[in-house]
């Protein structure tokens, strides 16, 4: 006997994550009270995780369109032409909650759903990337989160059969209850061979494939849509339970279903599941839909109308096909052992009607439930302007040479290896370049030569100190990851993570970043053409650091030509690109150095950094460099002591470079080093081309610096440091710490 429905109350709808004013919304439009399933489909498709309802608003100003781009934000993926009839296609989505209730499982649905975000689109993923957050090594959970995410990303992704090439992992106080998993997923297609969403003509067949349905994930949008409190972790029930071995036959059924025409519109079911899906299907189309649930085919007995409607187990997909070829479809899917169900129709109702059990469950009009969610302008206040901090008020409290060592063995700059070991980063043959080799990872595509170059990353504390330039900041750094390596930079997608956009410091963070992305976007012809929105990562009350996640993808050319960042040679001339002016605020020297976490972030040029990177491209594309790294986070000293660990080469930093730098002319020693100027390169290259580059730089800053030789990075007027030592340093602390040695020296 089937369970009757719960009673529409306030708390209800409260728990829903309902507004009062929304659910009245809600009411009017129907006429009347709603039902308990059509209660928890507007709760799914009016939260802020599938509405955007706060954001929205602002992401219109975002630049989306250039001439290499198919299809803008919008879709399951963005896509870009890449020539030779091959389009990339690409998205990042956050699973932030999840990952913090249930590390491994979500981190690992995380993987899963971005990876189908890109299939159902008709690509074949090549590549996945990671940006991971995470709250102060000293707090008692981290450990045991970042050991469940990156498990978690490996035992998906490695089991699926995609590389994890790139990414990075941080650490901040601020996600001590709240940590971010930024997944990236990077597929190939033929440019005529693009699927959509968006469904057409009447009377279609709706299919339901893959995985069976059970109760996992009920609630996970409702849940990712709102702040967490004290009892967090009993949203445990909330979190999907993901299968790479059964994605990875859906892909191959997808992939083999859409070379047979008779695909009109696919959806993979995400955030929200059957209900998102359907709808977004429905209202892109400008059709209805009719659902029969009885024929869902779910792995527990018993389920209602709500539960199949509001589930988000995984490996599933939606699809319209052509009923003429019906029978060849369903063929397919059997074939690779997956369900293949008819739960429905298009009609020209436009209305959103949902049978269970012979009954009507839900009769709702369909785009009010999609493209017409609620859109907030709600109050935003811009953050007081930090001050800049002039070098010459930063006094060092140590040499510079110690202060390189203790900045190579801090969380942030140590190296990751720990984590990425645990990623198969070659599987499928075609990583060029992968974790730790150079500025961006390389994919080649197909057989070459051309390859793609991938990167995530955000400075978080610029973000925080100035928002617009943090966002703008954001950007740049991608245009330079990619430049570094040779490539032409393309397009962008984002993961916006912020705290409770309810409150107006918070929604000015939001909204100063997404401006500062735009400005710099469009100044450097780098649209963004996908991404996401994460908002309340908050717990407490206190909201984690703004931090709108970048991914940059870029043209190579010739993979055969790619710049990595290790020095490859003794005898090597150093150039540095880009001007020195010696910024310490909001700079790793000046948080774990001197211990102030101060000032304002450093300023960026936007039409130096495009010069710059375009003499930097075309040094390497024509491969009269040996090994490029850009500078950011330690600046000047910390991206030597980078270069000098691939192959164990040591370098030397001339005297009077430092002084024509200015440490002699009024520019601290330490402000040179470790000063986070935008917009610089490090360049090794042969003492011939040196003398050409500079010759031919024109209104780029370039100046000799150095010179690679020996087993040491020698600073002026310090004492040689051993690169074995700097390695060493770099090399054990994360180890150390996730074997609980490390936990008093990380605070």
């Amino acid at each position: 006997m089937a369970r009757p429905d719960p009673a529409i109350t306030p708390d209800i709808v409260a728990a829903h994550g309902i507004k009062p004013d929304e659910y009245e919304r809600f009411v009017a439009l129907l006429g009347r009270t709603p039902s308990w399933t059509e209660l928890g489909i507007v709760s799914a498709m009016w939260n802020e995780h599938c509405s955007y309802k706060s954001s929205r608003l602002h992401l219109r100003g975002l630049p989306t369109e250039a001439p290499w781009v198919i299809q803008g934000p919008g879709e399951n993926a963005g896509v870009i032409d890449i020539g030779d009839g091959l389009a990339c296609v690409f998205k990042m989505e956050s699973h932030n909650h999840p990952s913090f209730i249930e590390p491994y499982q979500g981190a690992a649905t995380g993987v899963g759903g971005i990876l189908r975000d890109v299939f159902t689109m008709g690509a074949r993923p090549v590549a996945c990337l990671d940006v991971l957050r995470f709250g102060s090594p000293s707090h008692p959970k981290t450990r045991h989160l970042v050991a469940g995410v990156v498990a978690g990303i490996g035992g998906y992704g490695n089991s699926f059969g995609v590389p994890t090439v790139g990414g990075g992992i941080a650490f901040d106080a601020s996600y001590d209850g709240n940590i971010l998993v930024n997944a990236m997923a990077v597929g190939i297609a033929r440019t005529d061979g693009i699927f959509y969403s968006k469904a057409t003509g009447v009377g279609r067949p709706i299919v339901y494939l893959g995985s069976k349905t059970g109760r996992d994930g009920i609630g996970g949008a409702a849940m990712a849509s709102a702040a967490f409190d004290d009892d967090a972790l009993a949203k445990r029930p909330t979190v999907q339970v993901g299968d790479p071995f059964a994605e990875k036959l859906l892909l191959e059924a997808c992939l083999e279903l859409m070379a047979t025409g008779a695909v009109i519109a696919i959806q993979d079911m995400g955030a929200a599941g059957l209900t998102s899906s359907a709808v977004e299907m429905g209202a892109k189309g400008d059709l209805g839909i009719e659902l029969d649930l009885d024929a869902v085919p779910c792995r527990e007995p018993g389920m209602t109308a709500y539960e199949m409607m509001l589930s988000e187990s995984q490996e599933r997909m939606l699809m319209v096909l052509d009923p003429a070829k019906q029978a060849e479809a369903e063929a397919v899917f059997r074939k690779w052992e997956l369900d293949f169900a008819v739960i429905g129709r298009t009609t020209d109702t436009k209305r959103f009607v949902i049978r269970h059990g012979g009954a009507v469950k839900a009769d709702l009009p369909i785009r009010e439930m999609g493209d017409q969610a609620p859109l907030y302008d709600r109050p935003h206040v811009e953050g007081p302007k930090r001050p800049v901090i002039a070098p010459s008020d930063v006094p060092a409290p140590m040499r510079d040479g110690a202060a390189l060592l203790h900045l190579m063995g801090t969380p942030d700059l140590a190296s990751k290896r720990w984590a990425w070991q645990q990623y198969d980063h070659l599987i499928g043959g075609n990583t060029v370049m992968g974790p730790g080799a150079g500025d961006a990872a390389v994919v080649r595509v197909e057989d070459g030569p051309k390859g793609l170059a991938l990167t995530a990353d955000v400075t978080a504390r610029y973000c925080a100190a100035d928002p617009r330039e943090g966002g703008r900041q954001a950007v740049a750094e991608a245009w330079r990851n990619l430049s570094a390596v040779g490539a032409l930079p393309l397009a962008l997608t984002d993961n916006l993570n912020f705290g409770n956009p309810e409150k107006p410091e918070a929604m000015g963070e939001l909204v100063g970043c997404i401006r500062g992305i735009g400005d710099a976007a469009a100044a450097l012809d780098f649209p963004i053409v996908s991404g996401n929105v994460s908002l309340y990562n908050e717990t407490g009350g206190r909201g984690i650091l703004p931090t709108p996640t970048i991914g940059g993808v870029g043209l190579v050319d010739d993979v055969s030509r790619v710049a990595r960042s290790a020095f490859t040679a003794e005898g090597l001339a150093v150039l540095l690109v880009g001007e020195t002016r010696g910024w310490l605020g909001q700079s790793l020297y000046l948080r774990d150095v001197c211990g102030r976490a101060e000032g304002a972030p450093p300023p960026v040029d936007l039409q130096a950094e495009r010069r710059h990177g375009d003499l930097v491209r075309s040094l390497v594309r024509a491969g009269r460099v040996a090994a490029v790294h850009d500078l950011s986070d330690g600046g000047l000293a910390v991206g030597l002591a980078e270069m000098t660990l691939g192959h164990g080469i040591g370098v030397r930093l001339d005297t009077l470079a430092l002084e024509r730098l200015g440490a002699l002319g009024g520019l601290p020693s330490h402000a040179a080093l470790f000063g986070e100027d935008q917009g610089r390169y490090l360049v090794a290259c042969s003492e011939a081309e040196a003398d050409a580059i500079l010759e031919m730089a024109g209104d780029v800053p370039v100046d000799r610096i150095g010179t690679t030789g020996g087993a040491s990075l020698i600073l002026p007027g310090e004492p040689a440091i051993q690169v074995d030592e700097i390695r060493r340093v770099r090399d054990e602390w994360m180890p150390r710490f996730m074997a609980g040695g490390l936990a008093q020296a990380a605070e």
